[in-house]
C-alpha cells in the first residue's frame, strides 16, 4: 500500500515530449515506446495529470509526514494495549484510504492526494513499533537476527509482489485506479486474518503448547511486572550513546532505502526507458534479492552469537557496515553504467541484496539495547529516520528536474554520503547489551547519574541495587 503510487504515478502523469518543445538530453537511453518524427507516443490514456517533478516528488514524500508524526504515540499505544490492535487498526485505516485514493485524486488533485498521503501514512507509524515490541515479548535474544529478518522481510514481499502486480495492472494502458483497488482490498482481507491469527504475547495465546510458553517466559528479557507501570525512561534514553548511533544508522538506512523504494520506478522507466510492464517486473527483482539475502545474513549473524565467534556488539556493526557500504558502492556503479540496462540492474540487485544485513545489523538493535521500552525506542528512532523519507523523494524531485542521467548521478552521489557517514558514527558507538535505563531496577543508576529519578520508587528496593553503577554503560 506503501509502494504501489510509486509506479502508478508513472501512468497518471501525461508527460509526453515533443521534440523541440523540451530539455534535449545527449546521454539519453533508447526507449522501448514507439517514436515517431517528432513525437514519442506513450500509451497512457489515463494519464491526465500535468505534474512536473517537483510536484510528484512533493506528492510521494507526503506518505511519510504521517508516518513520522504517529510513531511516538504509536509506541505508547503498543506498549500499554499490546501490538495486535494497535498495528492491525492502523494497517486497516491505510487500506481503506488506499481503496478510496481514485476517488480523491479525482476529486481533488495532487492537493488532495498529498493530504491523503499523509493519512495513509499515520495509519503506518505505528507500524514497526508495533513490531518491536512483539518481537520483545515473543523471540530470545539469540534468535532475533533471523527472526527480524523474517518478520521485516515482509515489507520486501510487499515491494516484490507491489512492483510485480502494479506492472501487470498498469500494462497496455490499463486505468491506474486498478492498483489502488487492489491493494486496498488485500489490505482489508489482511486485517481480517490479522484479528483472527494473531496475539500481542505469548500469555494471551489461547494455543500455545505449555512446553513453548515456559520456554519463552523464561528465555525472553523483560524486566518485572513493576516497570510496566514505569513512564518511558526519556531522561536515559536521550542521553545514550548507543541509542544516537542507532538513529544515525537508521537515518543512512532509510536514505538508501526509501531511494530505492521511491524512486527506482521512476529511474527505470524514465531514465533507463523500460516500459511500465517491464518496470514492475525489474523493480520487484532488487527486493527478492534483498529477501532473500537477509535469512543468510540473519542465520550467519545469530550462529556466530551462539558458537561465541562474535559478541551481538560485533555482529551488528559487521552486518550493518556491509549493509551500508555495499549498496552505497553499488548504486554509484549503476549510475556510471549508462545505458547499460543489464549492469545497471544487477548493481541495483545487488544493491538491495546486501542491504538485507540491516535486518540482523542495527534493524535489531533496539531489542538489545531495551526490550522492555523496543516500542518508544524504535518509534523515537523511527521518527527521526522517516524525515530521510520525507526529504529524498523530493530532494530527488529537486535534483532530477528533466530525470537525465546526469542529474539522477548526483542524487546517488548524495545517497552515497548519507550511507557512508551515518554508518561511520554507528561503527563508533554502536552496543549490543541491555542498558542501563531499560530496567533500573536491576541495573541502577551509572556513577554521576545527576538527572533525577526514571522510576516510581513504589517498592522497596534490594540493598546495594538501587545505586549500583550499570558495568555496560550508556
Amino acid at each position: 500500500m506503501r509502494v504501489c503510487l510509486n509506479l502508478a504515478i508513472t501512468q497518471m502523469v501525461n508527460r509526453t515530449k515533443v521534440a523541440g518543445d523540451h530539455f534535449v538530453d545527449p546521454d539519453a537511453c533508447p526507449s522501448d515506446d514507439v517514436i515517431t518524427n517528432s513525437t514519442t507516443i506513450v500509451n497512457r490514456p489515463y494519464g491526465i495529470f500535468d505534474w512536473d517533478e517537483k510536484t510528484q516528488g512533493l506528492i510521494l514524500s507526503g506518505f511519510y509526514y504521517g508516518y513520522a508524526a504517529t510513531q511516538v504515540p504509536g509506541g505508547y499505544l503498543a506498549e500499554k494495549f499490546g501490538g495486535k490492535w494497535t498495528l492491525g487498526l492502523g494497517l486497516l485505516s491505510t487500506a481503506v484510504f488506499t481503496f478510496l485514493t481514485p476517488v480523491v485524486i479525482r476529486a481533488g488533485g495532487a492537493t488532495w492526494l498529498f493530504v491523503l498521503r499523509i493519512l495513509q501514512g499515520m495509519g503506518e507509524g505505528p507500524t514497526m513499533p508495533a513490531l518491536m515490541i512483539m518481537l520483545a515479548r515473543w523471540v530470545p535474544p539469540h534468535e532475533r537476527s533471523f527472526q527480524g529478518a523474517l518478520v521485516f522481510g515482509g515489507a520486501q514481499i510487499g515491494n516484490i509482489f507491489g512492483s510485480f502486480m502494479s506492472g501487470i495492472l498498469l500494462a497496455d494502458g490499463r486505468d491506474w485506479s486498478y492498483v489502488f483497488y487492489f491493494f486496498g482490498g488485500f489490505g482489508i482481507l489482511w486485517f481480517v486474518l490479522w484479528s483472527l491469527t494473531c496475539f500481542s504475547t505469548p500469555n494471551s495465546h489461547p494455543f500455545i503448547s505449555k512446553k513453548e510458553l515456559a520456554y519463552l517466559n523464561s528465555s525472553v528479557t523483560t524486566a518485572d511486572v513493576h516497570s510496566a507501570k514505569d513512564p518511558v525512561p526519556w531522561k536515559g534514553i536521550l542521553r545514550s550513546a548507543p541509542v544516537w548511533a542507532l538513529v544515525f544508522a537508521a537515518v543512512g538506512h532509510d536514505w538508501g532505502y526509501y531511494t530505492m523504494v521511491t524512486d527506482l520506478p521512476k529511474y527505470s522507466h524514465d531514465v533507463l526507458k523500460f516500459n511500465i510492464a517491464t518496470t514492475g517486473t525489474l523493480t520487484a527483482l532488487p527486493y527478492i534479492a534483498m529477501w532473500i539475502c537477509s535469512f543468510g545474513f540473519g542465520f550467519v549473524c545469530d550462529l556466530c552469537v551462539k558458537k561465541g565467534w562474535h559478541t551481538i556488539k560485533t555482529g551488528r556493526i559487521v552486518h550493518t557496515t556491509i549493509a551500508a557500504t555495499g549498496p552505497a558502492i553499488c548504486i554509484i556503479l549503476a549510475s556510471y553504467a549508462g545505458c547499460d540496462r543489464t549492469a545497471a540492474m544487477v548493481y541495483f540487485v545487488l544493491s538491495m541484496a546486501l542491504m538485507g544485513g540491516f535486518y540482523s545489523g542495527m534493524k535489531v538493535n533496539a531489542l538489545d539495547l531495551a526490550p522492555n521500552y523496543a516500542g518508544s525506542l524504535t518509534s523515537l528512532v523511527n521518527t527521526t529516520s522517516t524525515f530521510a523519507g520525507i526529504v529524498t523523494p523530493y530532494l530527488i524531485g529537486l535534483l532530477t528536474p528533466d530525470s537525465t542521467l546526469a542529474q539522477w548521478r548526483i542524487a546517488f552521489w548524495v545517497c552515497f554520503a548519507v550511507l557512508v557517514g551515518t554508518n561511520v558514527i554507528y561503527i563508533i558507538w554502536a552496543d549490543g547489551k541491555q542498558q542501563w535505563w531499560d530496567d533500573v531496577r536491576q541495573y541502577g543508576y551509572p556513577e554521576g547519574w545527576k538527572h533525577g529519578p526514571l522510576i516510581r520508587e513504589t517498592i522497596e528496593q534490594p540493598e546495594g541495587v538501587r545505586l549500583a553503577g550499570h558495568k555496560e554503560g550508556s
